[in-house]
C-alpha cells in the first residue's frame, strides 16, 4: 500500500512540475532585457544556456525578439533592398555557401534591430538551430486592417516550434507590437496572445500555404477564413469567447437592422457600434457613449449585444466598440430597399385578356 501511495505521488508531482505553469516566464522576460549581442550563435547560447528545458529556451529565444527587434515601417521596399547588407558583413558572411540564409539574414537584422515579418521569423528559426530546437518558418496569409486588396496571397511569415514531442504555433512579428492607423509608425506593445497560441485560436487572423501547419484535424477552408470578421490588436485584451455574426460581410437593405453580440466573461461590458469608416478617439467615444446609430447594449449574463440599423446605402463598415477600444470591423454591403411590386391577381390578367 505505501509502494503505490509513494507511486503515486511520485506521479503527482512529476505531472505537476512539467505543466507550462511551472514555468516561470516573468523571470525569463527580465533577463532577456539586460542581453545584447549580434552574433546569432553567441545570442542563442546566451539566452538558452541557464535553462534545461525547450519550453523555457523556446520562450527566452522569443521575448528577446519581441524586446530587442522593432518592426520596419518600410515594408514595401523589395526584399533585397531590406535585407541587403551594405557592406556589414564579413567576407565569409558574404559567401552563401557558408550560412545558412537563416543565419545570414539574422545577422543583418541583429546589427540593424528592425526589420520585417520574415525577418522575425528567420532570426526566430537561427536561434533555435544554435540551441538544437527543432523549429519551421510558416509562409501564409495574415488578416489585417491593412489588407486593401481583394485578391486572396500569402502576405505574412510566422513559426512553429516543436516541445516535448509536439508542434505550438507562434509570431513574433505580432508579438513584438502594432502599426499605427495610417502604418507608418511601429507602437512596441508586447502581446502575449501569440505565443504558443492555441491552433483553433491562430487560425482566426493566420492562415498558412500549407493547411497541414493549421495544426488543425478539420481546417477551415480558404473562403472561411477570408470571410470572417477583422480582428483588431485590442480584441485580443479582453475576454471574448465568442461574437456574431461570424462572416465578415454583412449583406443588407436599407430599413434593415443586424444585432452583434459578444460572449465574454468580463464582469463589466460595454458595446457600442460605429459605422465611420476610420473613427478617431473623439468619434470612438462618442459612438462608446451615445451615438445616434447605436441601440442600448443588452446585457443577458455573458452575453452582450447591440442592433446596428441600415439607414442608407452610404456606410462601407461597421466598428464594433468595446470598452473603449475597437475589437472587430465587419464590411457592410447596404443595399438600397428593395422596390416591391404589387402583388398581380388571376382576376386582373383575366380582364386584359
Amino acid at each position: 500500500m505505501k509502494l503505490l501511495i509513494c507511486c503515486l505521488l511520485l506521479f503527482f508531482f512529476t505531472f505537476c512540475f512539467s505543466q507550462t505553469k511551472s514555468v516561470n516566464f516573468s523571470a525569463i522576460d527580465w533577463r532577456v532585457g539586460n542581453i545584447e549581442c549580434t552574433s546569432p550563435d553567441t545570442l542563442s547560447q546566451l539566452l538558452t544556456e541557464p535553462y534545461t528545458t525547450d519550453l523555457e529556451k523556446v520562450r527566452s529565444i522569443f521575448r528577446w525578439i519581441t524586446e530587442h527587434i522593432e518592426y520596419n515601417t518600410l515594408r514595401f521596399q523589395p526584399y533585397h533592398t531590406i535585407y541587403h547588407d551594405d557592406g556589414a558583413e564579413s567576407a565569409e558572411d558574404s559567401l552563401p555557401g557558408l550560412r545558412s540564409l537563416d543565419e545570414r539574414v539574422a545577422r543583418i537584422v541583429l546589427k540593424r534591430k528592425q526589420t520585417v515579418c520574415a525577418g522575425y521569423a528567420r532570426l526566430f528559426k537561427a536561434l533555435c538551430d544554435f540551441a538544437g530546437i527543432k523549429s519551421e518558418i510558416i509562409t501564409g496569409y495574415a488578416k489585417t486592417n491593412l489588407n486593401a486588396s481583394k485578391q486572396f496571397k500569402c502576405n505574412h511569415n510566422w513559426n512553429a516550434v516543436f516541445i516535448d514531442s509536439n508542434w505550438y504555433l507562434l509570431d513574433a512579428t505580432w508579438a513584438s507590437g502594432y502599426l499605427s492607423f495610417s502604418g507608418t509608425q511601429f507602437i512596441k506593445d508586447y502581446n502575449d496572445y501569440y505565443f504558443l497560441t492555441p491552433p483553433k485560436y491562430f487560425i482566426e487572423d493566420h492562415y498558412p500555404e500549407d493547411v497541414r501547419w493549421t495544426l488543425l484535424d478539420n481546417p477551415p477552408t480558404i473562403s472561411e477564413f477570408k470571410n470572417s470578421p477583422f480582428k483588431q490588436t485590442a480584441f485580443d485584451h479582453y475576454k471574448i469567447i465568442s461574437y456574431s455574426p461570424a462572416k465578415g460581410v454583412i449583406h443588407m437593405h436599407v430599413g434593415d437592422s443586424i444585432k452583434i453580440e459578444l460572449q465574454t466573461t468580463d464582469e463589466k461590458k460595454t458595446l457600442s457600434l460605429s459605422d465611420v469608416t476610420s473613427p478617431d478617439s473623439i468619434q470612438i467615444a462618442a459612438a462608446d457613449s451615445s451615438s445616434l446609430i447605436n441601440k442600448t447594449a443588452v446585457i443577458n449574463g455573458d452575453h452582450i449585444s447591440c442592433t446596428y440599423y441600415a439607414t442608407s446605402q452610404n456606410p462601407q463598415w461597421l466598428q464594433i466598440i468595446y470598452k473603449g477600444d475597437i475589437i472587430l470591423r465587419y464590411k457592410l454591403n447596404i443595399e438600397r430597399e428593395p422596390f416591391n411590386f404589387p402583388p398581380i391577381k388571376i382576376k386582373d390578367i383575366v380582364a386584359k385578356n
